[in-house]
């Protein structure tokens, strides 16, 4: 997989790219990344790519020409063209299933905003795919652009040392449900003991404690995940017993 990156502060990604799972998968062939400075499109000698409103206000608004011709350019470098997202808390909320969607794919372009924003005729232009964190405001699209290729990494085949982590994560496989609880060594810390279930070697038995606990944790702490009272509940215990 190759992801791009356009934004106007590649150093940021210095050493998220140089640490641990991703190292390996840039080292073992499995993602490309390339960074592109948006700020190379620039028309003038001081490398502008910001300016006032137009109307007034607060800020300083991206410029339309070296966003759009960066990306532009940056889809001719190599034979098929990505997918363009663009990282705005005006986006559609970052899920598990997008992050699956946007690993499936052979390329992504990821486009980091800054200051006010970006002028609407790039969105108009570009027709980008817009995708948010959340309802909140950062400082720029880096931070959610490194979240995002977090995401799709690790869905990615052979990236992670065993692949059912990712299958067994919150939010992922076929139900709504939160991973259960985790333990390993010591068996007793400070008055806390691992659920014999856990050391019992009955794998029927712990994965059925397992589910029960995914439940239990997504009732307390994400019920909106289960929809109605009971009724998804249900459906999710015999999809369980199905697997």
């Amino acid at each position: 997989m190759r992801i791009d990156v356009a934004t106007l502060f590649p150093g940021i990604f210095d050493g998220f790219l140089s640490e641990s799972i991703l190292r390996g998968a840039i080292e073992a062939g499995k993602v490309r990344i390339d960074l592109h400075d948006i700020r190379d499109w620039s028309k003038d000698r001081h490398r502008t790519v910001d300016d006032t409103p137009f109307g007034g206000g607060p800020g300083m608004v991206l410029k339309p020409e070296p966003v759009v011709e960066c990306v532009e350019a940056v889809q001719r470098m190599a034979p098929e063209p990505a997918h363009l997202v663009m990282l705005t808390p005006q986006g559609q909320p970052l899920t598990q299933a997008t992050a699956r969607r946007l690993a499936e794919k052979e390329r992504v372009l990821l486009l980091c905003g800054r200051y006010e924003g970006f002028d609407e005729r790039v969105r108009l232009i570009l027709q980008p795919e817009e995708i948010s964190l959340g309802d909140y405001v950062l400082n720029g699209g880096e931070v959610a652009a490194m979240v995002v290729i977090e995401a799709m990494i690790r869905l990615i085949p052979g990236v992670l040392g065993d692949e059912d982590s990712s299958v067994m994560d919150s939010h992922s496989g076929e139900t709504p449900l939160l991973e259960c609880a985790q333990y390993t060594r010591p068996r007793e810390y400070r008055g806390h003991d691992v659920p014999p279930i856990l050391l019992s070697g009955n794998h029927g038995e712990i994965a059925k404690w397992r589910h029960e606990n995914s439940l239990q944790r997504t009732r307390q702490r994400r019920p909106d995940l289960l929809g109605p009272p009971g009724e998804d509940e249900n459906a999710i215990t015999r999809q369980n017993e199905t697997d």
